[in-house]
């Protein structure tokens, strides 16, 4: 079999991981692996890069990916779908490897839907919003770079008795905020799902110092609706703003030193939660991946996507892996709330 490869949308660690993983068994039974650069861009215009055992050696701890990625939807582009289609027949591919979160997979699961295209998912996001699977690959090394920068921001929080407001990435769900602010020790988390005022969170840090406590450590996702924030009116493809220049940390920030006079300072993240490399979970999750998806391919049960559920690796329905989101519920919030203020 003659397979394609893709990575797209955000970056981050592992993706390398399953493209090394799923060349290897496609080409331990005698396929052919074909990188596809940039996401459906590649497919789009046409890009590619032979994938042989020399191109995927050494890739587990590398993070990024080989492949290179873009948010490109052929859907939104004049002819991008027509085109991703002869490209595909063009090229001789019997089936397609597509890595990514809600948008990637969301243009495959429609693809299939609405053309019987063989493809197969991996999923991907650091955000670990994707529904019908309990992870995503991606989502512990995120969570591991922003707990130890909580970490490390306690020390210098306490050590002049400021609020430091930590801003995380997680544009429609919380994850990242409560699970590294549950692990670091946080005293005050807003995440989208939860609406907690700005004035309700002020009074906890209130509470907080009114018992003896000088400083604090607010953790925030970078989807916050904060009150008065002017929504980022710059879009991807997807319809997504870059939420980067929206500023929820430092608008947060200036909030809470106004309202209590507590001495505020913001760090924000940002793309740093994507970058280095996968936390061994993670490497060994990817991998797990890409094995389960060059089987999907090995017996052609395409429009479905590799899935942990419990510690086993099953396939789901791509059509219900992008379904909707998978928010942070609320018995994970009640553990959080337990330690805020």
């Amino acid at each position: 079999m003659r397979v394609g490869i893709l990575t797209g949308g955000g970056d981050c660690p592992g993706l390398n991981a399953v493209i090394r993983a799923a060349g290897r068994r496609v080409m331990t039974r005698g396929g052919e692996v074909v990188g596809v650069r940039e996401g459906w861009k590649g497919l789009v215009e046409g890009l590619f890069e032979p994938l042989g055992p020399r191109e995927i050696s050494g890739l587990l701890p590398r993070g990024g990916t080989i492949l290179g990625t873009t948010r490109t939807n052929p859907f939104k582009l004049e002819g991008g779908v027509e085109k991703v289609l002869a490209t595909f027949e063009r090229e001789g591919f019997d089936a397609l490897v597509a890595i990514g979160g809600e948008d990637t997979l969301g243009v495959a699961a429609r693809l299939h839907a609405e053309h019987d295209f063989p493809v197969v998912g991996v999923p991907k996001t650091i955000d670990n919003d994707l529904s019908a699977t309990d992870y995503t690959f991606g989502f512990d090394t995120a969570v591991s770079v922003a707990t130890e920068a909580i970490d490390r921001l306690h020390t210098t929080a306490e050590s002049h008795n400021r609020v430091m407001v930590v801003e995380v990435m997680g544009r429609h769900t919380g994850w990242i905020a409560v699970v590294s602010g549950i692990a670091g020790g946080a005293d005050m988390i807003l995440i989208p799902e939860q609406p907690v005022s700005i004035e309700d969170a002020c009074k906890e840090l209130r509470r907080r110092h009114e018992r003896g406590k000088d400083f604090s450590i607010v953790v925030v996702s970078e989807g916050y609706e904060l009150e008065g924030l002017a929504e980022a009116d710059d879009v991807d493809q997807f319809g997504h703003a870059r939420l980067s220049e929206r500023g929820v940390g430092a608008a947060l920030a200036r909030e809470i030193e106004a309202r209590t006079g507590y001495e505020t300072r913001v760090t924000v993240l940002g793309h740093v939660q994507r970058g280095g490399s996968p936390t061994p979970r993670d490497r060994v999750l990817a991998t797990r991946y890409g094995l389960k998806a060059a089987d999907l391919v090995e017996e052609r049960k395409f429009g479905r996507m590799a899935a942990l559920h419990g510690d086993e690796i099953v396939d789901v329905p791509l059509a219900e892996a992008t379904a909707r989101l998978k928010t942070v519920p609320p018995d994970w919030w009640s553990v959080a709330q337990a330690f805020f203020g």
